[in-house]
């Protein structure tokens, strides 16, 4: 209500009551005009009350929510649904016009400001996460692959003679196809083996930069956030590189910006060399459902190019999800999530080395990695490939997800393209081993839950390899529990699912 309403109420109710009230409506439009005037993330999350009133404020701005609105066109914000609208906060209209997806609506003022808002507060949240330097971003409604396809299909304008893309190996489907949907020839580099990590090799990089020739490469693809034993690559290295080169530098930071270290990497990177983009998932690193990414530099106009590349309208759900989010953390709230992932990271690295060193394994060295861990197992030496897809299938079973078990010498072809040792990011890892990954929102008892959980597994894996031995020929014998659990994961329409392999 405006001031004219609560005075009208005065009449009706007692003016001290109504004056109460009128002050603290305006506690709520105090935190919203200081959220419209500065474009940052508050300081303190804001409770559902301020949240649901901001939104309805938006929302009645929208021309589908106008009273005695009269929409002759094709696309009036019409919804069948009132649950459907209810779901969306009666933001029908979406964001962006046909030419481009940051733009305003005329038929949407309330999503536009919406639009401009998450984006602005993205940035900030970027720049707390550790990036200083970047200057723009948007949120588009594309998961991380497709993001990436959009900022190569941009580059096609500025390299018409470009048909390569420099990609430091990492073995994630979605991240390879984004280059060939997007009509690139992808130039593997394999990695090279230091100790236990796995690291970018800037000579084959440079060496291929040279035989190709700069001219005919869109850009270099580099990886921060992946599965150890992979690290994330030399990114200062690679943008120095670009830099001599003249070759634009497009980073897949899918789940980077929860890591301090990825982001202190890609401002490191633009510090001493060249950075045109880095893409990040929304659902990874703000908790909030599949289905957005955000694009973000240090070049304004390249962002804004990117943006304006993006074929019409687009989805309002990913933008208004972390938009929500973000209001109801506050960036303390968020701060306080990065805080208490890394000491999750430390935490499962422990109890991780206890239990491999218990089944005569360890924790992979991998200290470049800061998210990913991977314990080698022992276990699964004799008979790798169907241990591994039983250990797999009973983890699986046992509600464990995202437990990656990573066996010798699998082979998978990713659109034309055979990559041997597929999950391992190399040709020849020297062990099998299990990942496991400590993300945001990550919490003690996950830790220990999935630990007691795997011990359970490597227990029937042991128990079960050793029956084998014994019984060698003989197909007849008591089966465990777990070994029949086991054996029903293992069904055809199972199998997939419980080798963990990433289908994204």
């Amino acid at each position: 209500m405006n001031r004219e309403s609560f005075a009208a109420g005065e009449r009706l109710v007692s003016p001290a009551y109504v004056r109460q009230g009128c002050e603290a409506r305006r506690s709520h439009e105090h935190l919203i005009r200081l959220l419209l005037e500065k474009g940052k993330c508050p300081e303190d999350g804001w409770d559902e009350s301020t949240l649901e009133l901001f939104l309805h404020e938006l929302a009645i701005m929208d021309s589908n929510n106008f009273l005695g609105n009269c929409g002759v066109g094709e696309r009036e914000g019409r919804v069948a649904s009132a649950l459907v609208a209810r779901r969306h906060y009666r933001f029908i209209h979406g964001i962006g016009r046909s030419g481009d997806i940051s733009a305003v609506q005329p038929k949407a003022a309330g999503s536009s400001l919406l639009n401009k808002i998450t984006n602005s507060l993205v940035l900030d949240i970027i720049k707390l996460a550790g990036v200083h330097t970047v200057t723009n971003c948007f949120v588009v409604p594309m998961a991380t692959g497709m993001s990436l396809t959009l900022c190569f299909l941009t580059l096609r304008h500025k390299r018409p003679k470009a048909k390569y893309i420099i990609w430091p190996r990492i073995d994630q489907k979605s991240c390879f196809k984004s280059m060939i949907t997007a009509g690139f020839e992808p130039v593997v580099i394999e990695n090279v083996l230091e100790g236990d990590e796995l690291r970018t090799d800037l000579k084959a990089v440079e060496a291929k930069v040279q035989e190709l020739g700069p001219d005919y490469i869109l850009c270099v693809h580099s990886t921060t956030s992946c599965f150890a034993p992979r690290v994330p690559d030399r990114l200062e290295e690679l943008a120095v590189i670009c830099a001599n080169y003249d070759i634009p530098h497009i980073v897949n930071n899918a789940y980077g910006v929860q890591s301090s270290k990825c982001m202190h990497l890609i401002q490191q990177g633009a510090r001493v060399g060249r950075i045109d983009a880095f893409v990040q998932s929304l659902d990874k690193n703000f908790m909030v459902p599949v289905g957005g990414a955000i694009i973000a530099g240090f070049n304004d106009s390249f962002i804004q190019e990117i943006s304006k590349m993006y074929p019409g309208r687009a989805s309002a759900s990913p933008s208004l999800d972390v938009l929500i989010t973000l209001l109801s953390l506050g960036s303390n709230g968020y701060k306080k999530l990065l805080k208490e992932r890394k000491e999750m990271f430390s935490y499962l690295s422990n109890q991780l080395k206890k239990l491999s060193e218990a089944y005569n394994g360890r924790v992979l060295h991998t200290p470049h990695n800061p998210i990913s861990l991977a314990m080698t197992l022992k276990t699964l030496d004799k008979h790798c490939d169907k241990a591994a897809t039983r250990l797999g299938s009973m983890l699986f079973t046992r509600q464990v997800s995202g437990a990656r078990v990573v066996p010798l010498g699998s082979v998978q072809t990713v659109s034309g393209y055979t990559f041997r040792g597929f999950m391992s990011h190399t040709n020849n890892y020297p062990c099998a081993y299990l990942n496991a990954a400590s993300a945001i929102g990550m919490k003690t008892q996950d830790v220990d839950l999935f630990i007691n959980r795997l011990d359970k597994c490597l227990k029937a894996v042991r128990k079960e390899q050793n029956k084998e031995s014994d019984v060698a020929g003989v197909d007849n014998y008591d089966k465990t529990e777990d070994v029949v659990i086991e054996e029903m994961a293992l069904k055809p329409d199972n199998v997939l699912l419980g080798t963990c392999q990433d289908s994204s």
